[in-house]
């Protein structure tokens, strides 16, 4: 059910002066994509009016769509009157623009206990954002006993942790959650970065998978062009799918989260793993499309050099740059120093918890095998010293205060 221009009368090629503006290419799977993401997926929940335009990039009239709650398939158009021009300085028709998410809007003031709030004010403001991959809630409280001030729970640790699988697109959207759900209440103003995949499926698992993870207390997440059997991006062999499929599911998830009831500041990433696949040039030109599309953050996998990484800052700024370093990957193990330096604004470390995690057990299970005994491996930690990283002081601490004795002596 495509929309067409003669449906409705107010056509302009200007972008909607509307707060919650989302444009996209026309084309036969439009209505597909409105519906299964807004009908399907949010149901009586999407009560925010939201007016979307349809546009060729700047070739054709646009085509308005207004979508008040669930009535957002009616071809009858609101109003007749034309768009209102675009203010000089804001974006050209054909692109996202959401005026609350602008980042300015994130430069001044305290840090937000909202964790994707903060995150996005950790964005707009200097300094490059350093979020170590955790595993499982070990490896988070770890973390955060070391002080990082942002968390990536990585696909493929997860994957590792709560399956025992590798990185081939065995987990589902309900591991990732579950885990989402428990590192995210560790410290919650803690802004926790979710790898998504794919998205799990089509429009409507992909907005389904967005408001799972802002329930769980997500601060943002990245979705890439891969097909569904998809793999580690530091392995060989790797298929994506068409720049206009994975466009799909950067507005999937921008409709998803724009349709958030009270408005939501959960950040959007948009992966690309085309480079290893069709080369640099198009790599590029999906992420500014992504840009385009929506996507907050750009997110190229496997850039293979300190040159390739500077130039793709800069083809793609003012958006910021995620790179991911695995040791022995497909990117160099460039430091957060060096990132920063070549204009990087995001830099994980994805497996950097799991991978000293096999090592650390590997060695402890050998040496138990030889010696029959885990003293040496426990290195003089005591069981209350091991619940100390867990948060047994805040436990009892918590007890002691709403008049509790369970733990007076521990």
């Amino acid at each position: 059910m495509p929309i067409n221009a003669e449906d409705c009368p107010a056509l302009s090629a200007s972008l909607i002066s509307n707060p919650n503006t989302f444009i996209i290419p026309p084309s036969e799977g439009v209505a597909f994509i409105l519906e299964s993401c807004m009908y399907s997926a949010f149901g009586d929940s999407a009560t925010e009016e939201t007016e979307y335009c349809f546009t060729d990039m700047g070739n054709a009239a646009s085509e308005v769509f207004h979508m008040p709650g669930r009535d957002y398939l009616s071809n009858t158009c609101i109003s007749s009157a034309p768009a209102p021009a675009v203010p000089v300085g804001e974006p050209r028709s054909g692109v996202y623009y959401n005026a609350r998410l602008d980042p300015k809007n994130y430069l001044e003031g305290a840090l937000s206990h909202n964790a994707a709030t903060r995150l996005r004010q950790m964005l707009a403001r200097p300094g490059i954002v350093c979020a170590p991959g955790i595993c499982d809630g070990i490896s988070a409280r770890v973390a955060l006993e070391a002080g990082f001030d942002c968390l990536y729970q990585s696909g493929a640790a997860t994957t590792a942790s709560r399956l025992g699988q590798p990185d081939v697109a065995i987990a589902t959207l309900n591991d990732f959650v579950g885990a989402a759900q428990m590192v995210c209440s560790l410290q919650p103003s803690v802004p926790v970065i979710a790898d998504a995949d794919t998205g799990f499926g089509g429009p409507a698992n992909v907005a389904r998978t967005v408001r799972q993870y802002v329930s769980a207390g997500v601060a943002g997440m990245h979705i890439e062009d891969q097909v569904q059997t998809k793999r580690c991006g530091h392995l060989l062999g790797k298929q994506v799918v068409s720049r206009e499929e994975f466009l799909t599911r950067i507005r999937a998830a921008v409709i998803a989260r724009d349709s958030i009831p009270g408005g939501s500041d959960f950040v959007i990433i948009g992966r690309t793993d085309s480079a290893q696949v069709l080369g640099m040039e198009e790599a590029i030109i999906r992420l500014k499309l992504a840009a385009d599309a929506g996507a907050d953050v750009c997110f190229i996998e496997g850039v293979k050099t300190e040159e390739l990484l500077r130039s793709t800052v800069a083809a793609l700024a003012p958006k910021p740059v995620l790179v991911n370093v695995i040791s022995g990957g497909l990117t160099p193990s460039f430091t957060t120093q060096e990132a920063e330096r070549m204009g990087a604004k995001i830099i994980i470390f994805s497996l950097v918890s799991c991978v000293a995690m096999v090592h650390a057990v590997r060695e402890a299970m050998r040496s138990l095998k030889k010696t029959g005994t885990d003293f040496s491996s426990a290195r003089g930690m005591d069981p209350k010293a091991f619940f100390e990283v867990m948060g047994l002081n805040e436990v009892i601490d918590l007890d002691a205060k709403a008049g509790g004795s369970a733990y007076n002596v521990v």
